[in-house]
């Protein structure tokens, strides 16, 4: 399993689902449709008054603020994913499950809750409890998740050449040519600090005997998922959805795809922790599990001595007794890095350089004090890809100061926005040709809208 921040490198040009404005949570209210009004026609698919309504108290709900007249972008939103959804149901490629809308529900509701302070302020907010809000949002984030695969299968094979971004760039105003704002490019070593061996036997304890009640006692693996996993998926019942072996942890994939029918497996130790899976179901080269994740607990002295640890060998790089990067490779284990000499590489750009923004919040409040070629004090942070409390010493090796971007240093940025481009481009291009095609008819009351696309109305 991959659980990692998804962070854009580049946010000039804002595509795929902005551009679509299609937001998460537009509920059904099939019970109110009898007394509704509709607004817009898109084949066979209507858009109610309700529809438009309830996405603009949602857009309030999610602090999301327009300079335009939202209702307009609200309903031109809605009619582009009548769309995409339309396209997407007679895809047979397009799949969407009941795992994925019920973490899209989750995380959505997790936006409201942030925005608006508690569940109670939600319930209040759209005057109705938590569970029928869910109920309400199922429908639309299924067709939101379908709409966000159209929309990826249409720009997956889009592509740019050296070329074409040298002509791209050269092609631009100054005002146009984005400006890059300051970036670092650093180097780390990273202990793990030891755990018990007493701690570990307690934990796979327990995982054993989760399995001994759900096989002998009939216990509810979900269930038990929900009370104890500490996983993401926890409140899922430890369901993670279809996924090939190369998309899990190697450890996991070996055992969840060696077990048969709803089997559970023995206890198994992965990057994450220690599991035990059951299989759900087969899809060809994908499975379906859910899991129960526990992380042993490191003990306060464990914590100390690591830092020590730690301290000793940065102390030693100053003293120039080892370099930082024989050091990395020595003793480092973080294995992203240590056979690098601890560069880090910025997993959205492929590059070294990090704005300020895609560092780990941990990294960027040290980094931005030092000065090149300073090793940091250690610090203890969570490491983003297992999840677990680590130690790191950084090296700052470069700072680049904000400036408008250029072909010599900023070729992959640059590339990067290009890409963007092309994929509107071509998404623009699909939505257009689909207007063409399909019959669609707009309220009058809609007429002055200031649309993106201008053959809504014809």
């Amino acid at each position: 399993m991959k659980w990692r921040r998804n962070k854009k490198f580049y946010g000039a040009m804002t595509l795929v689902f902005l551009l679509s404005g299609i937001w998460p949570g537009q509920p059904a209210r099939a019970q109110d449709r009898v007394i509704d009004q509709i607004i817009g026609v898109v084949g066979n698919n209507i858009i109610l008054k309700s529809e438009i309504e309830d996405m603009f108290i949602q857009q309030q709900a999610q602090g999301i603020t327009t300079e335009g007249d939202m209702k307009c972008e609200i309903l031109e939103n809605f009619l582009i994913d009548k769309l995409l959804v339309a396209e997407a149901l007679l895809d047979t490629d397009i799949v969407v499950t009941d795992n994925q809308i019920n973490q899209n529900l989750d995380a959505t509701l997790q936006r409201y809750i942030s925005f608006l302070g508690s569940e109670k302020e939600v319930e209040n907010h759209f005057k109705k409890p938590i569970p029928l809000l869910k109920a309400d949002m199922q429908e639309a984030i299924k067709n939101q998740l379908l709409s966000r695969q159209m929309q990826d299968k249409i720009i997956r094979d889009v592509t740019v050449t050296p070329s074409e971004v040298r002509y791209h760039y050269r092609n631009l105003k100054e005002e146009e040519i984005p400006l890059i704002p300051v970036q670092y490019e650093y180097k780390q070593i990273t202990l793990i600090p030891e755990i018990d061996l007493e701690e570990e036997n307690r934990v796979k304890a327990q995982l054993r005997d989760f399995k001994r009640r759900i096989e002998e006692e009939g216990a509810n693996f979900a269930t038990l998922a929900v009370l104890y996993s500490e996983a993401p998926e926890q409140r899922m019942g430890g369901e993670i959805g279809y996924l090939g072996r190369a998309q899990l942890d190697p450890a996991y994939a070996a055992a969840a795809f060696n077990l048969k029918d709803d089997r559970i497996s023995n206890v198994v130790k992965s990057d994450f922790g220690y599991h035990i899976i059951q299989l759900i179901d087969r899809k060809g080269e994908k499975i379906n599990t859910r899991h129960i994740l526990m992380r042993p607990k490191v003990a306060p002295e464990a914590l100390a001595r690591t830092a020590a640890r730690l301290d000793s060998l940065a102390d030693m790089i100053r003293k120039e007794q080892i370099t930082f990067e024989n050091a990395a490779m020595m003793f480092s284990q973080d294995k992203n890095t240590r056979n690098n000499g601890g560069l880090m590489i910025n997993p959205e750009s492929l590059s070294s350089r990090f704005s300020v923004e895609e560092l780990d919040p941990d990294i960027s409040k040290i980094i931005t004090t030092m000065n090149i070629n300073e090793i940091s004090r250690p610090f203890q942070t969570i490491d983003e890809n297992s999840r677990q409390t680590v130690y790191k010493v950084i090296k700052l090796t470069n700072k680049t100061d904000g400036h408008r971007a250029n072909l010599q240093s900023d070729y992959q940025q640059l590339a990067q926005l290009y890409l963007e481009k092309k994929k509107q481009e071509v998404l623009e291009k699909w939505i257009s040709t689909q207007q063409a095609r399909t019959y669609i008819r707009i309220d009058p009351t809609y007429s002055n809208c200031n649309f993106k696309f201008a053959n809504w109305i014809k």
